[in-house]
């Protein structure tokens, strides 16, 4: 039992390892291009840009303000959300786990940011015609792909369990 905990948190690691990895090069492309060009509004194909801006709310940039006391506060509870991720994920015994690792990764890349950058960086603009969808990064994929795994196995298994 010991020995496969061992080897489920190594993945782990290399997966949070990977996503981070991702994520940070990803954004610190996106900056230096940004740098360049003294902005970036990167036309990628008819539905998507890449438009840099800067993010100080929580996802999609939700509850966005100026005071710093909200920030912090805000930024307190992420930490906090985080840290009971990461030990969901470590007790869980089954393939949840992958999940949570998935949603922690992305929420520490972007923990990250709002330590180093005061604000988080969003970059990926996804429209269809003239409706564009919040602007997002890496990290916010990971973090809804985790999110969005866990609800379809619930309703999947818990449904199966049922029977």
């Amino acid at each position: 039992m010991l020995k496969n905990n061992f080897k489920r948190n190594l993945i782990f690691i290399f997966i949070f390892i990977l996503i981070f990895a991702f994520d940070r090069i990803s954004k610190l492309y996106i900056l230096n291009l940004a740098e360049i060009n003294d902005t970036l509004n990167l036309f990628v194909t008819p539905f998507l840009n890449f438009y840099l801006i800067w993010n100080k709310g929580i996802a999609f940039g939700l509850f966005s303000f100026d005071q710093n006391f909200t920030y912090n506060l805000i930024t307190f509870l992420i930490v906090l959300i985080t840290i009971i991720i990461l030990i969901v994920a470590v007790r869980s015994k089954d393939y949840k786990g992958y999940f949570f690792i998935s949603i922690f990764s992305g929420s520490v890349g972007n923990l990250y940011d709002r330590f180093y950058y005061s604000a988080v960086p969003d970059f990926i603009d996804f429209h269809i015609n003239d409706f564009h969808w919040f602007i997002f990064n890496v990290a916010d994929v990971f973090i809804t792909a985790g999110v969005l795994c866990l609800i379809i196995a619930e309703f999947i298994f818990n449904k199966t369990s049922k029977k």
